[in-house]
């Protein structure tokens, strides 16, 4: 092998085995998501209630006096025809109760899909082999979710510069892409290449 291969090699080599722990990226959200979760919570209180109220509110109008009918809804369409629509049977009931419920646990699953998915902190180890990636909490920025794993087993399947606004960091085991916001700060660009933000296919 030619001297000056060699040299690169090795230097190449002892560049992505740090001599101490290294922080490749950084980005502390905690105020964004503490606005995030009440805006969350909020959002399933009011979908519960307004759930509560359908299941509690709501009743059957469709008997044989329709003198007693009063939430019997008669709705046309351009005069074209016209029909009645029963707001307080059974299927409008739990369907209605059923879909304020479906809603609010939706964002509230979204919400909280988001935040564990969001990296605050990605760190490369002593020795290059092990890294620790963690997400975002609004209890603070080293209160999230923490994840240590081979380095071979963590991989950017788009390169830094290529991406938008989040870096999609994939690791091993996980179906769902982790993000890192490129509002972050990345504190070693060419170590973070050659190490967590290489392609490794698995």
């Amino acid at each position: 092998m030619h001297p000056l291969i060699s040299k690169l090699c090795i230097t190449l080599c002892c560049s992505t085995q740090p001599a101490k722990d290294v922080t490749l990226f950084e980005h502390d959200r905690t105020r964004f998501f503490r606005v995030l979760t009440v805006f969350c919570g909020g959002q399933f209180v009011f979908w519960t209630y307004l759930a509560q109220f359908a299941f509690t509110g709501l009743r059957d109008t469709g008997g044989k006096d329709r003198a007693k009918a009063p939430t019997t809804t008669t709705t046309g369409l351009a005069g074209m025809w016209s029909f009645e629509m029963n707001l307080g049977s059974n299927a409008w009931r739990y369907g209605f109760t059923l879909g304020c419920l479906t809603i609010g646990a939706g964002i509230v699953g979204l919400g909280a899909l988001f935040c564990r998915r969001s990296v605050s902190k990605v760190v490369l180890h002593k020795g290059g082999r092990m890294v620790t990636v963690r997400t975002q909490s609004p209890l603070g920025p080293d209160r999230g979710r923490t994840i240590n794993v081979p380095l071979n087993q963590v991989a950017c399947h788009a390169h830094r510069q290529e991406s938008p606004s989040f870096i999609p960091l994939r690791i091993k085991g996980h179906r769902l892409y982790f993000l890192l916001d490129k509002d972050g700060t990345v504190n070693n660009a060419r170590l973070f290449d050659v190490t967590v933000g290489a392609y490794r296919p698995f």
